[in-house]
């Protein structure tokens, strides 16, 4: 396979289609659980020779098999949070040094270098367990930073620290968190760029992503809120500056497909369940079928706007047993 620099430079559609079918043939041979899932719905590797041929990993598989294709036992574990409903999935990664390098150069992509920021982590629920990998890229992004840090439920000493840091700064939190702070305090935050991440966790009732703005706008006295969208069952990430569109690096792609055909893709601005390439899952799966359900517009920019209703359920239960 071609060097993992190469995966985080591309920058053309062309460079991408051409990564992505090398490693959909790499992991279609390597990857015991994508292998066998390809077999069981009658495709042919050899067959696949345009990008949306490929067929999409259900992510159920996350939690029920070991979605690896390593050469080495994985250095780390990330499981996803869970509210107690279901079980968690697991995401073995072959090495921290290139889940390092891709989260900072989508987090440099967006917001350019680290180290003109600070940055402060509000994210209880995530702090609390272990295996986060939202934890684990928020930790290192701190220590490239050089400032900011993490905080539970200490909403005094985040707002006493924020204010004396003369730095730019991003307030990253889960948004039942975020939400809170905003109820008790409403502080008017200086120079700060607010961004949400992880909903609300069964904490606080789910809101109209708009409405769920708004209130945060009005109390931290900013213009617009922005968003981080990434899973455990991902390596890379994906971000909004505003009004809940989140573009991705350029070695990420997101499509849409029709819920009830999941071979089927829709057209731009259809609504249909979410589709991820993130070819920084070297080895993993790189295509995901996800269970969020939302939009892509033509730029390639797209919307979350729920989940698949009875996913659990309705999900492909291929290879489950």
């Amino acid at each position: 396979m071609r060097p993992f620099e190469e995966i985080l430079a591309i920058d053309s559609a062309a460079a991408f289609d051409c990564a992505a079918l090398e490693l959909f043939h790499f992991q279609a041979e390597r990857c015991g659980v994508y292998r066998e899932y390809l077999a069981e719905i009658g495709i042919d590797p050899a067959a696949v020779r345009r990008v949306d041929e490929i067929p999409m990993l259900p992510i159920e598989f996350f939690k029920w098999r070991d979605v690896y294709c390593g050469d080495t036992e994985p250095q780390i574990v990330f499981t996803s949070s869970n509210t107690g409903q279901s079980v968690a999935s697991h995401h073995m990664m072959a090495s921290t040094a290139l889940y390092e390098a891709a989260f900072t150069a989508a987090f440099e992509r967006f917001y350019g270098n680290p180290a003109r920021w600070s940055l402060y982590g509000l994210l209880p629920n995530y702090l609390q367990r272990e295996g986060s990998s939202l934890v684990y890229m928020v930790d290192r992004l701190i220590g490239r930073c050089g400032s900011g840090g993490f905080y539970l439920d200490d909403y005094e000493r985040l707002l006493a620290d924020m204010a004396a840091d003369p730095k730019p700064k991003i307030l990253l939190g889960v948004s039942y968190a975020l939400w809170d702070l905003a109820e008790r305090y409403a502080p008017k935050l200086r120079d700060t760029i607010v961004m949400e991440t992880g909903g609300m966790k069964g904490r606080r009732e789910e809101l109209p992503k708009e409405e769920f703005h708004r209130i945060l706008c009005e109390a931290f006295g900013v213009d617009r809120v922005h968003s981080e969208y990434g899973m455990a069952e991902l390596t890379s990430q994906a971000y909004s500056d505003g009004g809940g569109r989140f573009r991705t690096p350029g070695w990420m792609r997101v499509a849409v497909r029709d819920v009830n055909d999941p071979f089927c893709r829709l057209l731009p601005d259809q609504r249909g369940g979410v589709d991820i390439i993130d070819l920084a899952n070297r080895f993993s799966c790189a295509f995901i079928q996800t269970q969020d359900v939302g939009r892509v517009s033509a730029d390639g920019s797209f919307r979350i706007e729920g989940r698949i209703d009875h996913s659990d359920i309705r999900g492909c239960n291929l290879l489950v047993q």
